[in-house]
């Protein structure tokens, strides 16, 4: 068996992949808009949930 581990993203990456700030990243892992975890003071934010983010956006556009 086999165990996928989840890709973990820096803030920087994901401040590419949103095309936003810095601020703006850490405002939406604030607010618990986006998912992330802290190792050894190192933020990661998964990148399942990035994607999850944007989905939930896309859906709020649509309505």
């Amino acid at each position: 068996m086999t165990t996928v581990t989840p890709e973990l993203l820096t803030v920087p990456e994901v401040m590419a992949r949103l095309k936003i700030g810095r601020s703006k990243v850490y405002d939406l892992i604030r607010t618990r808009r986006l998912t992330s975890l802290k190792i050894d003071g190192a933020r990661r934010v998964p990148a399942d949930a990035v994607r999850d983010f944007i989905t939930s956006q896309l859906g709020e556009t649509a309505r």
